[in-house]
């Protein structure tokens, strides 16, 4: 270790409790914390290992408006999914909490009122959207519209889930409500901000310059953050599911998602230790890390150590060992569309192998660029190095010991060279072993781990100790006795990435050895009796592959249909025209000054516009989109040329241009900025 900490402190990301975790979450945060904190505790360290369930937040009052049912209602479903899902691969917090718990919500208010009461916070008014009909701010996940950048309807104010473009509310194309349909509109509010420039400095100090350490796509993250200039970060938002910001005139308000998770590391270990919660995080001798993916970098490395700086006594982390994403059959993994595999499925479908999991992931593991998950590649690792290498070697030391020696560890004679090498690789395999874990280097860990697998299946395989038995039962003895050791090396160098098979293991030899005794030639004495093999893995036959393989094409399929329908929808392109026809029309910006619906109609609207040039009438069928009420001062674009003709005996003199979207609702083409009246277009 780095420095004589007395103690460590593990948080991993609270998993959001809208959805289950899959393969991603597990090989980008919790199995590599896993391995980390097993490894810790078979040394001897005294470690408290966090998390819990992140449940605030606008997309979970999205799903809860999409279900019918209320944010309590969806956390509590998902967290119980997500800490079953641990449980069952082994991951075993000291505690798993959640954010909605009473402890947590006092704790984020005092935190947030602290910081407040010591001037930490800034205020700053701001234009919103605003639903007018729903009565309430809209975060940007409630409202929707045409991207700018692809043209797909129904992209987020925030992100277009069909290109993957990052945007704001201001730039979607006409954007809409979720939660009644509406026009938004723009409304004043005012947050509280969290300036992160007072702590740009600070931070290049202490990142830039005292944890060049870190891994490289962590390191080179935060400088790219610090070189581009730290913004103040709002710290509440206008919503109705959260903590409650704790200070006069924010009704309505509650703190932010990112704000408030991080506190619930330290709400989740008062929750556990009440009394002894502050060693944990304010004593300078607790090494505290955090396990997290990349797109939490940021709160992990710049917001939250700001946020506890602000605070004062906390511990900072000593490392952040962020892994980047894992890809599925080369694409990118989607919640939204179901293109993952599902923690809580995966144990139905491969029972008994969730070792099989946790070492694939491991050997996978986007440590510090994406890699990529594979169903043949699970079956190829599972098959010839889990089963032909580990479990082959473990299986034929067991068997050959009951064969010949009646299941009790033979005496060693005197030891070959064969014999010496084998053992004596071993205590470098383990050195190495303790650096890549130390180093949050898991998948070279694994292949160290692996390497002991390999000396032990080689040496048994080049010693051939059951043809030997027929002519020297004593050398036989001795291979076997040498065979058994590496076994018991192995239930221990295997702790932490497959805790199953080495807890089986341990079983069958009869021994429970400690980390240090990998490596000694006398973990398991002479005359001691071992209990029958059984086979640590199993293959993964070719018709589970084709299985999984088969849902990952129906869930294409699907996608590709609903590509097909939506292009279905759209209208055809009409017939070519000339130039000549095109410079023929009058295209202009208007402003409507007045607008009334037409009696005894449902459809139409009589607007009085001004075009600049004159103030003429346009009847229009758009009142079942737009009341009288919202077109009044809106800017418009008409075709001023068109020939007038008599409408309910209105005579109406041009055209207002819409645009008919796939669904059928019509909507306005305007200006994206506000321009004069009467100016060309075109």
């Amino acid at each position: 270790m780095t420095k004589n900490y007395k103690r460590t402190l593990v948080t991993c990301a609270l998993p959001y409790a809208n959805g289950p975790v899959h393969i991603g979450h597990l090989a980008g945060v919790y199995v590599p914390a896993d391995i980390y904190v097993r490894y810790l505790r078979m040394r001897g360290e005294d470690v408290l290992y966090v998390c819990g369930s992140d449940e605030h937040g606008v997309p979970i009052t999205i799903k809860a408006r999409q279900q019918g049912c209320s944010p309590q209602d969806i956390v509590d479903r998902y967290h119980g999914i997500i800490d079953s899902s641990f449980k069952d691969l082994g991951i075993f917090f000291d505690i798993y909490g959640r954010t909605s718990s009473g402890v947590h919500a006092k704790n984020a208010s005092e935190f947030f009122r602290k910081l407040y009461e010591d001037g930490k916070f800034i205020t700053r008014e701001s234009e919103q959207y605003y639903d007018p009909e729903a009565k309430t701010f809209l975060a940007d996940r409630y409202i929707v519209g045409t991207c700018p950048k692809c043209g797909a309807e129904g992209a987020y104010g925030d992100q277009c889930e069909k290109c993957g473009s990052t945007l704001s509310p201001e730039e979607l194309l006409n954007p809409k409500s979720k939660l009644s349909g509406a026009e938004p509109v723009r409304k004043k509010t005012t947050h509280w901000y969290l300036p992160l420039q007072d702590y740009e400095q600070w931070l290049r100090e202490w990142i830039l310059e005292g944890h060049k350490e870190w891994r490289s796509n962590v390191y080179g993250q935060v400088k790219s953050w610090l070189d581009g200039g730290l913004q103040p970060r709002a710290v509440t938002r206008d919503l109705d599911w959260g903590v409650p910001v704790p200070v006069e005139g924010a009704e309505g308000k509650v703190l932010y998602v990112w704000f408030d998770a991080p506190i619930g590391y330290i709400s989740n270990t008062q929750e556990l230790l009440p009394d002894d919660w502050e060693k944990w995080w304010k004593s300078e001798d607790t090494r505290l890390v955090h396990f997290i993916g990349k797109d939490n970098i940021v709160f992990h490395c710049i917001v939250f150590p700001s946020m506890l700086k602000a605070y004062g006594g906390y511990v900072l982390p000593e490392n952040v060992p962020a892994n980047e994403f894992l890809n599925l059959e080369g694409e990118k993994i989607s919640t939204s569309r179901g293109w993952a595999v599902w923690a809580h499925e995966y144990v139905k479908d491969f029972p008994g192998k969730q070792d099989a999991l946790r070492y694939v992931l491991t050997a996978n593991a986007p440590e510090t660029k994406d890699n990529d998950f594979s169903w043949k590649d699970f079956q190829t690792r599972n098959n010839s190095e889990l089963v032909a290498i580990f479990g082959n070697f473990v299986n034929r030391a067991m068997v050959l010991t009951h064969k010949f020696f009646g299941g009790v560890t033979p005496q060693a004679g005197e030891l070959l060279d064969i014999d010496r090498e084998a053992l004596g690789a071993i205590p470098a395999l383990k050195a190495s072993l303790e650096s890549d874990i130390e180093g949050y280097h898991f998948r070279e860990a694994l292949k160290d781990a692996m390497g002991i697998a390999r000396v032990g299946n080689k040496y048994i395989s080049d010693t051939e100790p059951w043809k030997v038995a027929k002519t020297d039962l004593g050398r036989a003895g001795t291979i076997l006795n040498v065979a058994l050791q590496i076994c018991a090396h192995l239930s221990v160098a295997f702790e932490p990435f497959t805790p199953f098979a080495a807890e089986r293991l341990r079983v069958m030899l009869g021994v429970n050895p400690s980390w240090d005794s990998i490596g000694a030639a006398d973990v398991i004495a002479a005359g001691h009796a071992i209990k029958p093999a059984e086979l640590l893995f199993t293959k993964v036959e070719d018709a589970e592959i084709e299985i999984q393989l088969q849902r990952l094409e129906a869930i294409k399929a699907e996608k590709a249909a609903a590509a097909e329908v939506e292009a279905s929808k759209v209208v055809p392109q009409k017939a070519e025209i000339s130039f000549e026809q095109f410079d023929a029309m009058d295209i202009r910006t208007a402003t409507v000054l007045e607008a009334e619906r037409i009696p005894k109609t449902d459809k139409l609207l009589k607007l009085t516009i001004d075009t600049s040039i004159d103030r003429r009438v346009i009847v229009s069928g758009i009142a079942e989109y737009y009341t009288p009420e919202q077109m009044v001062g809106k800017q418009i674009c008409i075709l001023a040329n068109l020939a007038p003709r008599t409408i309910r005996g209105i005579e109406s003199k041009g055209m207002i241009l819409m645009a008919r979207q796939s669904d059928g609702k019509m909507r306005f083409i305007t200006p994206q900025e506000v321009l004069e009246n009467g100016a060309l277009i075109g």
